[in-house]
């Protein structure tokens, strides 16, 4: 079934000038690129889009990290979509993910991990209306 995930590029990797390799191993992984734009978050905007994580210590420091520059925002498209998106970045901690995932590659830690991506059904909806509103 196909199925749409958010994928994000996040200012370490912008940074870093790795965005083409991420959006080239994106396309080599068959995923259709529906809408792909790049912007800068504000603090406030960064907050919102993490909101469900405002209870958690890392919050004040993830959303500093997200809106200090730019990012590139992501509707990808393909068969089970979040699940293989998921394996593709690896795990979330760039020490941990299997050698050829993007985080293993381009992350630096679990914050400055390069790439984010939807964690289910719901929460890719909720995700993917935040940036790109239908």
């Amino acid at each position: 079934m196909t199925e749409k995930t958010l994928a994000i590029i996040k200012p370490d990797a912008v940074k870093k000038k790795v965005v083409g390799k991420i959006i080239q191993r994106i396309e080599d992984e068959g995923f259709e690129i529906r809408s792909m734009k790049m912007l800068h978050l504000t603090k406030e905007e960064a907050k919102g889009f993490y909101i469900v994580h405002k209870d958690k210590k890392f919050y004040n420091s993830l959303t500093d990290f997200m809106s200090s520059g730019e990012i590139v925002v992501m509707l990808l498209e393909q068969e089970n979509a979040i699940a293989h998106w998921r394996e593709v970045m690896g795990a979330t901690d760039p020490a941990l993910a299997t050698p050829g995932t993007i985080r293993h590659g381009f992350g630096f830690s679990v914050e400055r991990n390069a790439v984010h991506g939807s964690d289910g059904q719901a929460t890719a909806e909720w995700e993917i209306n935040y940036f790109f509103k239908e």
